[in-house]
């Protein structure tokens, strides 16, 4: 069964949850999905995820970041504003407060849950950082993610500075969206701190599972062996799947299970099956 939550933060920010599989709360199980940049929990393969793992007996969490975009139609870009004034130390900090609202019994009463995490991208970062900084995560999933914050030349970030704003296009909706300065202002305060990959990957020591695609063509594979060389080799793994790109063949909405999809699903079912 999936049962919606709203969850209010620290910050007074508003996070929309999906609980996949509540009649599995008793297994203390749970598997946290964290999208990427201009993703959200019912974009492609979220759903069919939560869907997934919840057949396997895990209860599964799929949220929003509050300044993702997505307000209360789940599906569409609304809130441009809060998306131009997200920053990743904000979203870290959010990971951790669904991690801690786990603990703590939001959900439903548990006894020391075990705890995986799948990070698709930039939400792959996210989980690495989340990983390090709570020491509350089991094993460690990551589905194209980006190995650096930084990926702006420095013309860019004159002209953010300059401009105030820096603007992507959603190639899915044709979107103009805005990254206010703020963000800037995060990567340059924080890349060596709060927000150093480098340092999390070499530090966290718990499994790790590393899926990228070959032919990705918005995070590079190099990303990955980035990532992995970073890590302990005792406990990660990595797995490039050939002859797909970012998202392993899915689009939005999902209407089926592409195969380099399903070899992914398969490779993260069998590390969680291990290590939860």
């Amino acid at each position: 069964m999936k049962k919606g939550y709203e969850l209010i933060t620290p910050d007074k920010n508003r996070l929309k949850l999906d609980l996949y599989g509540t009649e599995n709360l008793p297994n203390q199980k749970f598997i946290i999905a964290v999208h990427g940049f201009k993703g959200f929990k019912d974009w492609g393969f979220f759903p069919y995820i939560g869907n997934y793992f919840a057949g396997l007996g895990y209860s599964v969490i799929t949220f929003n970041f509050s300044h993702n975009g997505i307000g209360d139609n789940p599906v569409e870009f609304t809130e441009p504003d809060k998306f131009a004034e997200n920053t990743f130390s904000l979203e870290v900090k959010e990971l951790n407060w669904v991690i801690n609202a786990v603990n703590s019994g939001y959900f439903g009463i548990v006894n020391n849950p075990e705890i995986g995490l799948i990070g698709h991208s930039r939400g792959g970062a996210i989980a690495l950082l989340s990983a390090f900084h709570t020491g509350k995560i089991k094993a460690l999933a990551t589905w194209s993610a980006i190995s650096k914050f930084d990926r702006y030349s420095e013309r860019q970030k004159k002209e953010w500075v300059e401009r105030g704003y820096f603007e992507v296009i959603n190639s899915r909706t044709k979107q103009v969206m805005r990254l206010n300065k703020s963000l800037l202002d995060d990567i340059i305060q924080n890349s060596n701190g709060f927000l150093n990959l480098e340092k999390a990957a070499k530090s966290i020591a718990i499994p790790w599972l590393i899926v990228h695609g070959e032919n990705d063509l918005a995070v590079t594979v190099e990303e990955a062996k980035q990532l992995f060389d970073w890590s302990d080799k005792s406990k990660t793994e990595i797995h490039l799947i050939p002859k797909t790109g970012h998202t392993f063949d899915v689009t939005h909405p999902m209407k089926d299970v592409p195969e380099p999809f399903q070899n992914v699903l398969t490779k993260t079912e069998n590390f969680f099956k291990q290590y939860l």
